[in-house]
């Protein structure tokens, strides 16, 4: 019988969570930018309104 490989098996944990990792914060910058951009609209609207 073939004896287990820990340290691939640990290896590919490691690689696993860091993927993670980094799509998470990816998807954190991500999230952030559009609360900026949404922001800067709420603050300026794209046409000023003018009284009649």
């Amino acid at each position: 019988m073939a004896k287990p490989n820990y340290q691939f098996e640990k290896r590919q944990r490691e690689l696993e969570k860091k993927k993670k990792k980094e799509e998470k914060l990816a998807k954190r910058s991500a999230s952030s930018d559009t609360g900026e951009i949404e922001a800067q609209e709420a603050a300026e609207p794209a046409e000023p309104v003018q009284p009649k």
